[in-house]
């Protein structure tokens, strides 16, 4: 699924440039990369300083367990959680989300859209390219997905001293560049952010060339370690543009420091929560900070006890509600810290947060004896006819709720609204002209998504 890192050409040894560091974007090295999105036509009248956080929840989180409860529907509907009232008058959410409460002002909640396919892999590429799959299990998207379409669009807008893409993982499961290509792809920081031994390796210098390397004139030194004569071999003048990016990058203090979580106020680390999801949301915000145009967090794989590995909460995976008990107050902590964060550091005009997975959960309970437990046990099922999204930040009102569901929160009732409608949204706070043209897997120029108006409760 990703190309072998390639030899770069040029007169001077690419083993020296490459112990010099690299970075591993899908199996690219970095100037490949950069050398990729050359081709890329430059957009034009883009903004220049916003950012979007995605925090996406893999497997699908439940809207009734979440952000849109049904207090008053039958049992086998509305289950075990129960609402509480919030800091935006109207805006009821679940007693698992305390933190969110908090700062409800700060938020928005869209309870109103949907799609049609509840598939993982297709409702991801659905809900994030704006297209209807034609390969339903296809784990990569047909269509270029929302964090590749900002990296193309913004090439040559932003600082290259900060990669424009960031994500904990290749692709989410669903989504991808599609027809874009490779070089697309996020700039991929992996591990647990809460881990003691935390390091982007991306972005380490070799350990022989670490201690003479603090500039671009030492870089130039390293190559041919001619001090004197740097000036005349002319190393850095006979690399291409895009090996010059990726050296600018790999020896950047800005991008070295947006990475280095050890940096962070320990009071700040500690309200986000010293657990994987927490200093994931920590690192999105710093990197936005310092000028990373899209970032990409996933929240799964929590390992706490209680809780699945993903949001995709079947009866035969987990029992719904031990798993909301053990899950939510976590993931309440990091969403909530992030927010406030946001609001605090006067990013809230410049940065847009989006919380969402690919659909939401079947309305009506589905009991089934559970895999591991071997004992029957609530769970539900994928549906994308009904889903919440949390937005905040991007300048927009907050303390909104957006559309509402049924009594049952089987559809849409009021403001029904299409992920394109919320794509549309994101690419305008970007300055991205969402009609402009890209190729399809058949080469023929499409849009970036079909169709979809920017939310207006959010401009």
């Amino acid at each position: 699924m990703t190309a072998p890192t390639t030899a770069c050409r040029g007169p001077v040894s690419r083993r020296s440039f490459l112990e010099a560091g690299s970075l591993a974007l899908g199996g690219l090295g970095l100037s490949d990369l950069l050398r990729g999105r050359a081709a890329a036509k430059e957009a034009t009248g883009l903004a220049d300083d916003t950012s979007v956080i995605l925090i996406w929840l893999q497997g699908g989180p439940s809207h009734l367990e979440t952000y849109d409860l049904k207090p008053e529907a039958p049992i086998d509907y509305r289950g075990e959680c129960n609402p509480i009232a919030t800091a935006a008058p109207g805006m009821d959410i679940c007693e698992h989300l305390p933190m969110h409460a908090q700062v409800a002002d700060k938020i928005n909640v869209i309870r109103s859209i949907s799609h049609g396919f509840a598939n993982h892999a297709a409702g991801a590429g659905r809900f994030l390219s704006g297209y209807n799959p034609f390969k339903l299990l296809d784990p990569l998207g047909q269509f270029p997905c929302l964090g590749p379409v900002v990296s193309k669009m913004l090439e040559g807008r932003r600082n290259p001293a900060m990669p424009r893409y960031v994500a904990d993982a290749s692709n989410v499961y669903g989504g991808g560049s599609a027809s874009l290509g490779p070089a697309y792809l996020p700039f991929v920081v992996g591990g647990d952010p809460n881990a003691p031994d935390f390091k982007v390796k991306n972005l380490s210098l070799s350990p022989a060339i670490k201690d003479r390397l603090d500039d671009r004139s030492l870089l130039r030194k390293a190559f041919d370690g001619l001090n004197r004569e740097i000036d005349q071999s002319r190393v850095m003048d006979s690399m291409d543009k895009y090996d010059r990016e990726a050296v600018s990058l790999l020896t950047s203090n800005k991008a070295q420091n947006a990475f280095d979580l050890s940096q962070e106020n320990p009071k700040v680390r500690d309200k986000y929560g010293r657990h994987k999801w927490g200093q994931r949301a920590l690192l999105a915000r710093r990197l936005v900070e310092a000028g990373t145009s899209f970032v990409t967090m996933q929240m799964q794989n929590p390992s706490i006890p209680g809780a699945i590995g993903n949001w995709d909460i079947h009866a035969v995976n987990g029992h719904l509600f031990d798993d909301a008990r053990a899950r939510l107050p976590v993931f309440d902590q990091a969403i909530a810290a992030l927010v406030e964060d946001l609001y605090q550091r006067g990013l809230d005009k410049k940065v847009m947060l989006i919380v969402s997975g690919e659909f939401g959960r079947t309305p009506r309970i589905n009991p089934q004896k559970g895999t591991a437990s071997k004992v029957l046990q609530p769970g539900r099922d994928h549906y994308p006819g009904a889903m919440s999204v949390l937005v905040s930040g991007g300048g927009m009102q907050t303390g909104q709720v957006i559309g509402s569901t049924t009594a049952k929160g089987e559809r849409p009732k009021d403001r029904k609204l299409d992920p394109n409608d919320l794509l549309a949204t994101i690419y305008r706070f970007l300055g991205i002209d969402y009609a402009e043209m890209v190729p399809d897997n058949n080469g023929r120029p499409v849009p970036l998504i079909p169709f979809g108006t920017p939310i207006r409760e959010l401009l």
